[in-house]
């Protein structure tokens, strides 16, 4: 029997504190994009090349083209066969979804802010993200962490706006006005799948029941 984590920050978790979601968003679009060509047969390099010449995703700046499409291959890094073509084929809420984990299994900032405080929400019933959830959440990582001590009072307030705006288009937050959450509705394949491949602990930062 699988034994769910405690919902804790992970310690041992290697992954380095980066303010690369900066200059990030959430993407979808853009990923199902890459994963259609991926399905095809298509290599990562011909994918990138195709992209950049072609425009697939329809960017003005070619310099904002060639930085979201590296966000966009780091998350197809992490996914599996099976989540991308639940990307492809199945719905758009539960592509959404995928790709908020793999927003997670590419961000260490954005999983503890799903852990540690989406999560906290859900388990509580608590529905409203307030600004001072936000705003105690980094904080307490300047407290924990010497690389998010150093960065500015611009890089924090740029990786505020884009983590709230990440949840607003997976639809976990209504907007960040508001601040009203929505809970999460996980297909059971997806929930199953993920807990088989070892990554419970993003089911659970979810919001998810094991």
């Amino acid at each position: 029997m699988l034994k769910p984590s405690s919902g804790v920050i992970n310690l041992e978790d290697k992954r380095k504190y980066t303010a690369t979601l900066t200059s990030d968003a959430f993407l979808y679009y853009e990923l199902k994009q890459v994963l259609k060509l991926k399905v095809q047969g298509i290599s990562d390099e011909q994918i990138r090349k195709k992209v950049m010449e072609e425009n697939l995703f329809q960017y003005k700046s070619k310099r904002s083209l060639k930085r979201l499409l590296s966000s966009v291959m780091r998350r197809v890094k992490v996914l599996d066969d099976y989540l991308i073509n639940m990307v492809v084929n199945d719905p758009m809420e539960t592509g959404k979804l995928v790709n908020l984990y793999a927003i997670m299994k590419t961000s260490r900032l954005f999983y503890e802010f799903m852990n540690e405080v989406v999560r906290e929400k859900f388990e509580y019933n608590d529905m409203v993200l307030e600004k001072k959830d936000v705003n105690s959440f980094f904080r307490h990582k300047a407290e924990q962490s010497e690389i998010v001590a150093k960065w500015t009072d611009n890089t924090i307030s740029k990786l505020k706006q884009v983590i709230l705006k990440i949840l607003t288009d997976a639809g976990v937050l209504e907007s960040p006005k508001t601040g009203k959450l929505n809970r999460i509705i996980m297909p059971v394949e997806l929930k199953r799948h993920l807990i088989e491949i070892g990554d419970i602990d993003y089911v659970i930062a979810m919001g998810e029941k094991i």
